[in-house]
């Protein structure tokens, strides 16, 4: 039976890790995004790749401190 804390942590791998995918297909394809009058920078989705692709695996690293 899962937990509702495994669980959070399952679910917070996942989301994340499908954002620091995004964000990476983003910054390798180069498409362009733009919010009104500003177009967002590349750099935004490197860092947001990073950024996501760490609180991913550290909700892994959780994951496996409570199973053993």
């Amino acid at each position: 039976m899962m937990t509702s804390q495994r669980r959070y942590l399952v679910i917070s791998a996942t989301v994340f890790a499908v954002v620091a995918t995004a964000h990476l297909v983003r910054a390798i394809k180069a498409w362009p995004i733009t919010i009104g009058p500003w177009n967002v920078p590349m750099d935004i989705s490197w860092l947001g790749a990073v950024a996501a692709a760490a609180l991913s695996l550290w909700a892994i690293v959780l994951l496996r401190e409570r199973n053993g």
